[in-house]
């Protein structure tokens, strides 16, 4: 699992790289500083500041190395290079929920950009896999914790 490729659209990439970028040249200054801080607090010991600081360093350094191997691993997804008339990672997908009567819109993804809050899923989830390579017009049965859910594929937009 350590060496799975990791599935990117271009946006993807560019956020994993923001965050890195973040972390190594802006959170590490930071860092550094609360724990000279800390350090002059003296006796290091029973000093909670000096320890948070560490804690909080070990945390970041961890998520610069997964970033790092993420990034190594990373395939971006070429749009351009697919078939615009059916669903693939990189794809927005407006869909008609048929059991609720409302549309509802997703961005499918790598599993690393999934946000259900901003309407992302990844290509991996049941729904993802699902809509991956229908058109519109065709139609999804998705099994869920409530039971089947019935989506009509109504457009498909390349952003």
């Amino acid at each position: 699992m350590a060496n799975e490729e990791v599935i990117l659209t271009p946006e993807g990439l560019e956020q994993l790289q923001a965050e890195l970028d973040d972390l190594k040249y802006v959170k590490r200054k930071e860092l550094a500083a609360r724990i000279k801080l800390a350090i002059s607090y003296g006796d290091l010991k029973e000093n909670s500041e000096y320890h948070s600081a560490k804690n909080d360093q070990a945390f970041m350094e961890t998520r610069i190395l997964v970033l790092e191997g993420k990034l190594k691993r990373a395939r971006v997804v070429d749009s351009s290079n697919l078939d615009h008339s059916q669903v693939n990672i990189g794809s927005t997908v407006v869909l008609h929920d048929r059991e609720f009567a409302e549309q509802v819109e997703y961005k499918i993804v790598g599993a690393e950009e999934a946000d259900v809050l901003d309407n992302k899923i990844s290509y991996e989830s049941p729904l993802g896999k699902a809509l991956l390579g229908t058109k519109v017009g065709d139609v999804v049965k998705v099994e869920a914790p409530m039971g089947v859910i019935c989506y009509e594929v109504l457009e498909i937009k390349r952003v």
